[in-house]
């Protein structure tokens, strides 16, 4: 069963320099097609998938750059084919100088119980270099704001960015009391601004940086339950958290993608395309998953968690045995601490998180194919 909905809202006030996520500059006319694709859209795949829903999330994009009529108008769509809000979160990424007190009161009318906010950090020089529109003075202000409007709150947060101080940036968003903030580090993507500019990020920062969030973050009561999101407990989110454990979910809105339990034995991902070719119809990118995919994402995404891999769900859903696919990779990953056993759990341990990327390429390259 399909229980969580990913919809994506492309428009952005300001297109950043560093994010490759499929985004673009709004215009009334482009808003009011990207509204009538969506219902289309929507209506079809209600029929198929009808709910009813856990969580929703609205990403981007900026999802709050939408005006108050155009989300209701979303919310009205969500409501009417599923039901909204979904029975146990329902998300909305915002930009800080897109919402006040009074907006916020209306986003929670509208059913919204969660606001991810993208904050990126408190420091004007690092908000520069980011090429970000707020400054720090009105990142903390849209925090505080958040806070107090009674809706669960995450903040977003970017490290290993040059001039900043990120034990500052740390302190000052959790001493606020924030439940739930995500630390990513500054990657330069292909073909980005900052990637055309030859901006690089320093490899021994990038380790500190992801040693000090853990550490700053546990002195608050924050705890990291996935690779580079910290909540207190009960404060986790549960979209993403059915998404790591590799529930299915729908994707709505250009460039979204789904797994769906459909469509094959193990399932199918799908990803639909870019916004102009999704505005006229064209239909999504489909994958049918064999059975070493299943395992190899049940590892890409349960690895990256506090709980781990459930290998023995892994077994069932893929009919495949990790000892017998890669044998020698979880032996010599096991001997070297990097992973450990639980029972039916497989865990990266801290050195493993820190390595986790070598660590899943390192498991492509040894697994034999299955048969």
């Amino acid at each position: 069963m399909v229980r969580a909905l990913y919809l994506h809202v492309p428009f952005c006030p300001h297109v950043c320099p560093y994010c490759d996520f499929h985004k673009m500059r709004r215009n009334e006319a482009l808003v009011e097609r990207y509204l009538a694709r969506l219902e289309q859209e929507a209506e079809v795949a209600a029929l198929r998938y009808p709910g009813p829903l856990d969580t929703i999330y609205l990403g981007g994009g900026t999802p709050s750059h939408l005006s108050d009529p155009e989300l209701t108008r979303v919310v009205r769509m969500l409501d009417r084919h599923w039901g909204f809000p979904a029975r146990l979160e329902t998300t909305l990424e915002a930009d800080p100088l897109t919402f006040e007190p009074d907006r916020l009161r209306r986003f929670a009318e509208l059913g919204f119980s969660r606001l991810s906010i993208g904050l990126q950090s408190t420091q004007d020089q690092a908000l520069r270099f980011l090429d970000r529109r707020h400054d720090g003075r009105q990142g903390l202000q849209a925090l505080t704001w958040a806070l107090d409007s009674g809706l669960a709150v995450n903040a977003d947060l970017m490290t290993a960015v040059p001039g900043q101080d990120p034990l500052a940036d740390l302190h000052a968003v959790a001493a606020s009391g924030i439940a739930h903030v995500s630390v990513y580090t500054l990657t330069v993507e292909p073909g980005t601004p900052f990637a055309r500019r030859g901006i690089r990020v320093d490899p021994e920062r990038e380790a500190d940086d992801f040693e000090a969030a853990a550490r700053v973050l546990a002195s608050y009561g924050l705890e990291r339950y996935e690779v580079s999101n910290y909540a207190r407990p009960g404060a986790e989110s549960h979209h993403n958290l059915a998404v790591w454990r590799g529930r299915s979910y729908l994707g709505l809105g250009p460039s979204a993608s789904a797994y769906l339990p459909d469509g094959g034995p193990f399932g199918t991902r799908l990803t639909n395309p870019p916004m102009r070719a999704w505005l006229a119809g064209a239909p999504p990118e489909r994958d049918v998953l064999a059975p070493g995919d299943v395992l190899l994402e049940r590892l890409l995404t349960g690895l990256r968690t506090r709980e781990g891999a459930d290998l023995a769900a892994a077994e069932t859903e893929s009919g495949l045995r990790l000892e017998r696919v890669a044998p020698r990779w979880l032996a010599d990953a096991t001997r070297h601490g990097l992973l450990v056993r639980d029972g039916p759990r497989l865990r990266a341990t801290e050195a493993g998180i820190a390595r986790l990327d070598a660590l899943l390429r390192s498991y492509v390259r040894s697994a034999a194919p299955p048969g």
